[in-house]
């Protein structure tokens, strides 16, 4: 019976949802992706089933509280006995305009999305986990501060913390997330679930990203970010209790380092 992770918004699978995926996988996990469109998602759920992990994918016309239900509902039913241990929510919906240009319908499906579909996933996941036995000894699991039931992750970004000049509506959003994430840690860490929020303080080298920079920006990683090594990361999520953080930051630097260095265990004791 393997663990099995949810991971919400998989872009065209070169961000860092995908890059989580593909990490956990390999470290024996399910994986249970959601995001809008079916396209890339069915191709990235195709991606990882021909490499032998037990995937399935969940397309949704929007993250709406209805959606998301649904789509957990297929969750369950896909994988009645995959205890749900790590769910990241990895969407966004990013307006950079200036304020007075900023439409209302765009403010409005910014929260709908940054701020109404997180409470929505979290609710569905939270409701799962609460209810679960802790990890076994053969998810990594064992006795005292180890008897974590689960994992909530969020992404975020430099809007998180600080706005800027054409970030009103998407800092809003990125700051309602943070949040959420803050109190959700203050009031599950207690039910032994871990919640925290990554900040992801810099441009991400993506197939996007490739395509609109120039191959001097792609290549110097001073000054960008790679999603394999952010997905490196996610691990600290399995430290002990003690050592649980609330909030990660990720800048160049600390990438750069990464980089140089040897990739750890991707589900380290």
């Amino acid at each position: 019976m393997a663990p099995l992770i949810v991971v919400a918004g998989i872009g065209n699978g070169s961000g860092t949802g995908a890059a989580t995926a593909r990490l956990f996988a390999k470290a024996g996990y399910d994986v249970a992706l959601i995001a809008r469109g079916n396209n890339s998602l069915t191709k990235f759920k195709d991606e990882l089933t021909s490499a032998g992990v037990n995937a399935a994918s969940f397309s949704l016309a929007d993250y709406s509280s209805r959606s998301l239900t649904s789509a957990f509902a297929g969750i369950k039913s896909t994988y009645p006995n995959s205890p749900l241990r790590v769910a990241l929510w990895n969407v966004a919906f990013d307006v950079r305009k200036p304020f007075l240009e900023t439409t209302p319908e765009e403010v409005q499906i910014a929260t709908d999305t940054n701020v109404v579909g997180a409470f929505a996933f979290s609710r569905e996941v939270l409701q799962v986990i609460t209810t679960q036995e802790p990890e076994t000894t053969i998810e990594g699991g064992v006795a005292g501060d180890r008897q974590k039931k689960g994992t909530l992750l969020f992404t975020g970004a430099t809007a998180s913390v600080r706005g800027n000049t054409t970030t009103s509506t998407f800092a809003a959003g990125k700051h309602g997330i943070r949040a959420l994430s803050q109190s959700l840690a203050k009031e599950f860490g207690k039910q032994n679930i871990h919640v925290a929020h990554v900040i992801i303080d810099g441009a991400i080298v993506t197939g996007q990203s490739r395509f609109r920079s120039n191959a001097e920006w792609v290549a110097n990683v001073n000054v960008r970010l790679d999603s394999n090594s952010i997905a490196a990361l996610r691990p600290w999520c399995r430290w002990r209790r003690r050592r649980w953080l609330k909030q990660k930051d990720v800048d160049e630097w600390e990438e750069r380092e990464r980089e140089a260095s040897t990739p750890p265990n991707p589900v380290p004791p």
